[in-house]
């Protein structure tokens, strides 16, 4: 929104959540836990006022303006993470050897991909959690980008190259991504 040459963007904090800005750093609490971003820009100035974060630019440069909308993306997704979280879905498929998948410490474990000798590894990121039940697998967290880089992550670790995609099938794929609800 365009007011006197100052592009500005308001966003209300939910019953609930709490948003401390120190040093460019936001925090953002709330009943699923607490989040930290650090936002710094030039000519782009972050304040609290009572119960509403002020994300505000005096200059009309495209460049700026897109970066208040990043700014403002990047705070609802953090609202969003510490009141419902995100979850994403994935569904081991296989028609030709059995995959076996396990969990060790902050790493995604896929055994017997297309008969393969050696296991495939994803990195799990952040405070992530992944659960496999039977040939669903779950990717939970209150920060977006960490969930969205672990799903990434399992599926890219079972992409088949030099094989016709058609007949080889094989993989985890992703089914559903987003909030919870």
């Amino acid at each position: 929104m365009t007011i006197t040459g100052i592009i500005e963007e308001k966003i209300e904090m939910l019953e609930g959540v709490e948003a401390s800005i120190e040093n460019d750093v936001m925090t953002v609490s709330g009943p699923k836990g607490s989040l930290s971003r650090t936002f710094k820009y030039p000519k782009i100035d972050i304040k609290k006022e009572n119960n509403v974060i002020l994300i505000s630019c005096k200059s009309h440069r495209r460049r700026e303006k897109a970066m208040v909308g990043t700014f403002r993306a990047h705070v609802n997704n953090m609202i969003k993470g510490v009141t419902k979280g995100f979850e994403y879905k994935m569904k081991i498929v296989y028609s030709h050897f059995p995959i076996k998948t396990s969990i060790q410490e902050k790493t995604f474990i896929i055994e017997n991909f297309l008969g393969a000798k050696y296991p495939r590894k994803a990195k799990i990121v952040g405070d992530t959690k992944v659960v496999i039940k039977g040939e669903e697998v779950t990717v939970t967290s209150i920060n977006k980008e960490d969930a969205g880089q672990t799903a990434a992550n399992i599926e890219q670790a079972t992409s088949i190259k030099k094989l016709d995609p058609r007949v080889f099938q094989d993989g985890i794929y992703i089914t559903l991504k987003g909030g919870k609800s």
